[in-house]
Formats: structure tokens, C-alpha cells, sequence
């Protein structure tokens, strides 16, 4: 416990990984969940909405595929990024304790 409150153990990992979690999986969720609400609710998004519809309206079928393709490769993409950002995260954490180790077992 001493060490937690010293800072010399960093609690991280686990906190990452909640966060990990949080913006990996529930943050797409709730923002699909409650699209319909932030539109009629935000101006701005209302605006946005209205031209991306224009704009998607006048696709064809087959530029309606490659966009929802490259839709998918994209947020896929994006979810890689989340996890490698936490991945590099969790490993510099778990580096400092093992570099503590290490220091402490030289003493």
C-alpha cells in the first residue's frame, strides 16, 4: 500500500484497460444509440447530417459499396490505433515497475 501512495507502483494497468474498454466498445455504442438525439438537439450536427445526406444521396449503388468498405476498413483502423495507444501505454507503465525492480534489488 506504501507503494501506491508514494507512487513508487502505479496502479495503470488495470485503469487502462477499463479505458481501453470504455472507448473501444461503449463510446461507438452509446454515440449510434444516441445519434438521432444529438442531431435534433446539436445545430451544427443537424447541418452536418443534412449535407452528408445530400451528399451520399447522389452515389451510385456501387459508390455506395466502396464507401461503406472503406467506412469499415477505416473504423477498423481506427480501432488498431485505440489499442496500439493503450498497448504503448500499459508498456511504458509496466517498464517503470520493472526498471524499480531492478533498482530496488541493486540497493
Amino acid at each position: 500500500m506504501r507503494d501506491i501512495l508514494s507512487f513508487n507502483t502505479f496502479v495503470t494497468q488495470d485503469i487502462l484497460i477499463f479505458f481501453y474498454y470504455v472507448g473501444a466498445v461503449i463510446m461507438p455504442v452509446v454515440l449510434y444509440v444516441f445519434k438521432g438525439y444529438l442531431i435534433e438537439h446539436i445545430s451544427f450536427l443537424k447541418t452536418v447530417n443534412e449535407k452528408l445526406h445530400t451528399f451520399y444521396g447522389a452515389f451510385s449503388s456501387g459508390q455506395k459499396t466502396v464507401f461503406w468498405v472503406m467506412f469499415v476498413i477505416m473504423f477498423l483502423c481506427m480501432e488498431l490505433c485505440w489499442r496500439m495507444i493503450f498497448e504503448a501505454m500499459i508498456g511504458y507503465f509496466d517498464m517503470h515497475d520493472y526498471l524499480y525492480q531492478i533498482a530496488n534489488r541493486l540497493k
